[in-house]
């Protein structure tokens, strides 16, 4: 498929004719400026810029932190308090870097679920839909080794709990657990490992956020509508686009200024809310933390890798008809990563001929009940193991998977959608009528 037909660059002086033969950064730039964009676009589609802030501002005061820190498990807990002492300004670098996390996973699944809702991943975006979740699982794991850095109890005992995962693989669990350790506990070359990556990953990741971009100037943006730019010719595209800038770069920009100063307020007025005081102790091998939990933005899996235990009937069937090779941890962790995969398959799940959610009225029902089932498996996933607790997260693990695995196939061979306008335009003119005076 070819590019929206949109104004290309040409060099007008001499040094721009001579740099564009040589090195045409500055066309790409303003390719990526003055891409056309769907008029249309909601406020729901401000968060990519407030992902691009949070992988800037994490790289940023990450790179300030490692001038600091010390990755040696008898000295990285007072290198880290050293940071929080004595280095000027340390204890604000580490409060946005910690939070900023946070910041960037809130954003991430609000980017994900809008996507889920207006049909982003359909095609032709499929592509880009799975490089944004192998950013997302990059994300994950580069957030799982950060939060083992500051060596304290829930560093220590979190990367004993997750790692210990590994080793439930059968045949191949025990050396590659070992593998990931660097030995046969979490120990000093566990800390040197999760460290060098926790470095190296959010550079990966900004690789990756670059092809995320560029996929869009093939497939264009989607929209609200779900309806493709019409690309018959260039006058025809201007009638559903604008271009990037100026109109929706300012727009997205007063939206990250307004996140801003709510972040600010909470990394000024109340930095350890969403951290957990055990992780002010230091690590200690010989003494287990009452309840071991991971940082909220990993809660709802954490919750589906618990939900199945040896008293579930799903777990002894497969277990049974495996001869005992997948017995419930290994289930468990199967339940986990499978809950990502299936998320990246929605482009091959969802059969609706129609894009957006917007006009698929069964389908707004059962999507309200993801939402609403992601923010229980949140909740859940910090609470103990013990009834109801246990059965609320099978409930709620059962019914992601039976979103993505039988409603959305089913949805689009049953459900009676409406019909959405022709264009974009069309959309446009409807919500702002005055706009095209």
């Amino acid at each position: 498929m070819s590019g929206i037909p949109h104004d290309h660059y040409e060099p007008k002086s001499g040094f721009e004719k001579w740099l564009d033969e040589r090195l045409p950064i500055v066309g790409l730039a303003y390719g990526t400026l003055m891409i056309p964009t769907p008029k249309n676009l909601n406020w729901w589609w401000i968060w990519g810029i407030v992902l691009a802030f949070c992988l800037v501002m994490q790289i940023v005061t990450g790179i300030i932190l490692v001038m600091h820190y010390t990755p040696h498990v008898d000295l990285a807990f007072a290198s880290v308090e050293h940071i929080m002492r004595n280095v000027n300004g340390g204890h604000m670098i580490r409060y946005i870097h910690m939070n900023g996390a946070s910041l960037f996973f809130l954003a991430v699944y609000i980017h994900i679920f809008r996507g889920l809702f207006y049909g982003s991943y359909k095609a032709p975006r499929e592509i880009t839909w799975i490089v944004g979740m192998i950013i997302y699982l990059l994300m994950m794991a580069t957030g799982f080794m950060g939060y083992v850095l500051p060596w304290g109890q829930m560093s220590f005992w979190g990367a004993t709990v997750i790692t210990g995962l590994f080793g439930a693989i059968p045949f191949i669990g025990e050396p590659l657990q070992t593998f990931l350790l660097g030995g046969p506990a979490v120990d000093n070359a566990t800390l040197n490992r999760f460290f060098s990556l926790h470095y190296l990953l959010p550079f990966v990741i900004a690789a990756l956020v670059a092809v995320h971009i560029w996929a869009f100037h093939t497939t264009g943006n989607n929209n609200p509508t779900g309806v493709e730019v019409r690309r018959g010719s260039k006058e025809e595209a201007k009638k559903d686009t604008l271009p990037f800038w100026p109109y929706f770069v300012i727009k997205d920009l007063f939206a990250l200024g307004l996140i801003l100063i709510g972040f600010f307020a909470i990394v000024g007025f109340m930095p350890n809310y969403l951290g957990h005081p055990d992780n002010y102790i230091e690590a200690n091998a010989l003494a287990t933390p009452a309840h071991i939990v991971p940082e909220w933005y990993f809660l709802p899996f954490y919750a589906i890798l618990r939900a199945f235990t040896a008293d579930v009937w799903v777990v002894q069937l497969v277990s049974f008809l495996t001869g005992g090779i997948i017995d419930a941890k290994f289930f468990g962790v199967l339940a986990m990563f499978g809950a990502i995969i299936v998320m990246a398959l929605a482009p091959w799940l969802d059969t609706s001929s129609v894009r957006s959610g917007q006009y698929r009225p069964a389908f707004k029902w059962w999507y309200r009940l993801l939402l609403i089932d992601f923010v229980v498996l949140m909740w859940v996933g910090a609470r103990d193991t013990n009834f109801p607790h246990d059965w609320i997260s099978l409930i709620g693990s059962t019914y992601w998977f039976a979103y993505f695995l039988v409603i959305l196939p089913l949805l689009g061979l049953f459900e009676k959608p409406s019909t959405p306008p022709a264009t974009i335009e069309e959309d446009f003119n409807a919500h702002y009528p005055g706009a095209a005076e």
